[in-house]
This record gives C-alpha cells, sequence and structure tokens, in this order.
C-alpha cells in the first residue's frame, strides 16, 4: 500500500532541439543495422521482415540516426529524476520553427523561451 504522506513526484517536460552533424552516414547507418539485427524481434509479427527493415534504414539516415537516440539517457546522473516516456525522432532540412507554450500563463513564446 503507498503512503499516503509521501511526496508526490513533480512531472515536468524537457523540450530540446540538437542539431547533429553526421560525419560519416555508413558508420551511422551501420551501427542502425547492427542494432536492429540485435534486437530480439519476433519478425513473423511484424509488418516487414529484417531485410526490408534494414533496406529502409540504409535509404534513411534521419532514420538510422533516430534509431539510436535514448532520450530517457538525458536525465542519467541527475539524483531524484528518472524518465518516464518521451519521444525523438530526426528529420533533414532546415529546422522548424519552433513555437513554445508558456504553461503558466497560457501565452504563445518564441524559440528564445516563454513570453513575460
Amino acid at each position: 500500500m503507498a503512503d499516503a504522506n509521501a511526496p508526490q513526484p513533480v512531472l515536468l517536460h524537457v523540450y530540446c532541439r540538437l542539431t547533429v552533424a553526421v560525419t560519416d552516414p555508413q558508420a551511422v547507418t551501420d551501427h542502425a543495422v547492427a542494432d536492429l539485427r540485435a534486437a530480439d524481434i519476433d519478425w513473423s509479427t511484424e509488418e516487414d521482415d529484417l531485410d526490408t527493415a534494414v533496406a529502409e534504414l540504409r535509404g534513411d539516415i534521419a532514420s538510422s540516426l533516430a534509431s539510436g537516440l535514448d532520450i530517457g539517457r538525458m536525465v542519467d546522473g541527475i539524483p531524484g529524476a528518472e524518465a518516464r516516456g518521451g519521444l525523438a525522432w530526426a528529420e533533414s532540412g532546415p529546422p522548424r520553427d519552433a513555437v513554445w507554450h508558456d504553461e503558466r500563463s497560457g501565452s504563445p513564446a518564441t524559440q528564445d523561451g516563454p513570453a513575460t
């Protein structure tokens, strides 16, 4: 039974943009393919088969990079913090315009941070 007096966790959302220079696309893709081959996947339950999935990774550097991201590690080493889930992807081209939402005031904000 949970202790009613125990402090409840505070849930926070971390937003960031990371620009990555891929200096060796082949190394990134090879890493993604190796991870895929090593994964414990029951291919009989998947839409694709291993060869198709490998071909997709080899044809899309952004997907190859994204497959190696581990956003849960962002809070590793921070005492009292644990990742509860998240979403990450990679895409090519210019960065998207970021529009942040300041939940405290309900007003829109720029990519420089919340509106004041």
